[in-house]
């Protein structure tokens, strides 16, 4: 009996000896929520079905909004590309970040979220479109596409100021990158922060192989817009190029040509083309080859091209969706299948809106509805109530602040937006913002010559100003949704636009806008 005693405290011993030895790696384990952001490139609000889509289906991402939140007023600050990742990148506008337009490099030495999540034991990874000309701070993790990126075999820059090809189709590839990263390379000890970044649906919207005939024979739904002649508006609406009837490239955007057949011919094809396989190549033409004689016998004028052109346009630029929805979806099931979504915070938005023929536009950058609003979507399990919908001005200055909250991270006093979390947990927020600021600075000549604008919106008007031309407009959102009828001058609005530009003073003077444009100081 002494033996049998003795040798049960000895193995008695031995288990508290390794339950004292595992103690420490167990408390170890960070619980902290994970962050998981999809961010796609010009993906319109109005191509999500969850938004109220007209034109298209995108169940993976309607998920997402069944299973958390859809924020309806989320806005940009500068509806273009690389202003708009600055901005979320620093969680301050265009005049703080040094973002104001496409063109200038990005300042990675500034404080950015990443940094920040790092520094507190975070690992942070980007994967995607990065689109700010310097390399990636505050990332362990980064391979990013070169400049704009392509659709097809795709460049990406990676540490050491390498590049190196990836053959495929860019969103497959971008998921590719993220998976094999959540499955192979994280430490599952440490919470992470992911940036999913999709070129798509960028211009010059290439559909992947297995889209490239959806939505054949089928009539896509107009906007009702489609054919505005800015007759009421300030001259900028007029002097745009941004038009489906004028401004399409007939190779580039429209995809009329074959293109093995110029390849044999030994002509320059443009460079989104020019990199595909010949594998690839035939594929394409075997989609667009019917489609184009077809459209070249019809022999359209007026009218008829426009919308031939419009039915074109938007087809490709919803094949591009299709994938980027499709990508969300296995994404989504990893999740799932690793346990990981129970404590993954998963967000999906997009850079800034893009117009799908509203005022017979494509692209961006005005402070008009379409591209002004973005989608916005947040899952967190336990936390944010399933199927919520929230409609308080939200922002993707916004973002940051919401990713550090969520991880526990004090929040800078100088970053100019707010966290979203209290919204996320479904709570009474009295002082939320009532008006929202809006700078656009990359005026003419730069592409598609949309003038330099600032202005207001409120839940009821929105007030633009275009400075270098000393015109403005006034809209009344309610009376006037689709934004068509400039009321600044109709004296029964003098007290709204009194009002509106003393919000405008006061909000320029709280978010340190310099009385002059700096980018025009340059």
């Amino acid at each position: 009996m002494r033996i049998v005693s003795r040798s049960w405290m000895l193995f008695g011993g031995a288990m508290m000896l390794a339950m004292l030895a595992a103690a420490p790696l167990a408390a170890q384990k960070d619980s902290r929520p994970n962050i998981l952001f999809i961010f796609a490139d010009d993906h319109a609000y109005q191509a999500i079905s969850a938004y109220g889509s007209k034109i298209n289906q995108t169940p993976n991402i309607d998920r997402l909004a069944r299973e958390g939140m859809l924020f309806r007023y989320a806005l940009v600050t500068n509806s273009i590309c690389a202003p708009s990742r600055a901005v979320i990148q620093t969680g301050k506008y265009s005049h703080l970040n040094g973002v104001l337009n496409n063109r200038i490099v990005f300042d990675g030495s500034q404080q950015t979220f990443p940094k920040l999540l790092q520094k507190a034991g975070y690992q942070t990874v980007i994967f995607g479109k990065w689109h700010l000309k310097s390399e990636p701070q505050g990332f362990d993790v980064w391979k990013v596409l070169r400049g704009q990126g392509y659709y097809y075999n795709p460049d990406f820059r990676v540490p050491g100021g390498k590049d190196i090809r990836i053959d495929g189709y860019a969103t497959d590839i971008i998921t590719d990158l993220t998976l094999d990263w959540l499955k192979n390379q994280r430490d599952p000890d440490r919470p992470f922060l992911i940036m999913c970044q999709h070129k798509a649906p960028h211009r010059n919207w290439m559909p992947a192989p297995e889209y490239l005939t959806l939505y054949d024979g089928v009539k896509i739904w107009e906007p009702p817009t489609l054919f505005d002649d800015y007759s009421t508006r300030a001259s900028p609406a007029r002097e745009q190029e941004m038009e489906i009837a004028r401004n399409m490239r007939d190779v580039a955007d429209l995809k009329l040509i074959s293109l093995l057949e110029a390849k044999k011919r030994g002509e320059e094809l443009p460079a989104v083309f020019a990199r595909m396989s010949d594998d690839q190549m035939r594929m394409w033409d075997a989609a667009y080859g019917p489609k184009n004689e077809a459209f070249y016998k019809a022999n359209l004028t007026g009218r008829a091209l426009v919308r031939w052109k419009y039915q074109r346009y938007i087809k490709d630029y919803l094949r591009c969706i299709a994938s980027v929805d499709a990508n969300v979806g296995r994404l989504l099931r990893y999740l799932d299948v690793s346990g990981l979504a129970k404590n993954t915070v998963v967000v999906y938005s997009s850079d800034q809106g893009f117009y799908l023929g509203e005022h017979g536009w494509f692209d961006k950058r005005w402070m008009y509805k379409e591209s002004l609003r973005t989608p916005l979507i947040v899952r967190w399990p336990g936390v944010t109530k399933p199927g919520s919908v929230d409609t308080h001005m939200v922002s993707n200055i916004d973002l940051p602040e919401t990713f550090l909250e969520i991880a526990g991270v004090p929040v800078p006093p100088d970053m100019q937006g707010r966290s979203l979390v209290p919204l996320l947990k479904g709570e009474y927020v009295p002082d939320w913002r009532k008006s929202f600021y809006y700078h656009y600075y990359e005026g003419p000549p730069a592409v598609h010559k949309v003038a330099r604008h600032y202005g207001v919106r409120t839940p009821t008007h929105k007030l633009i100003y275009y400075y270098q031309k000393d015109e403005w407009e006034l809209f009344d959102l309610e009376l006037d949704p689709y934004e068509l009828h400039n009321v600044y001058n109709d004296p029964r609005y003098a007290r709204v636009v009194k009002e509106l530009k003393a919000e405008l003073k006061r909000l320029r003077a709280e978010l340190k806008v310099p009385e002059v444009d700096p980018d025009l100081q340059r």
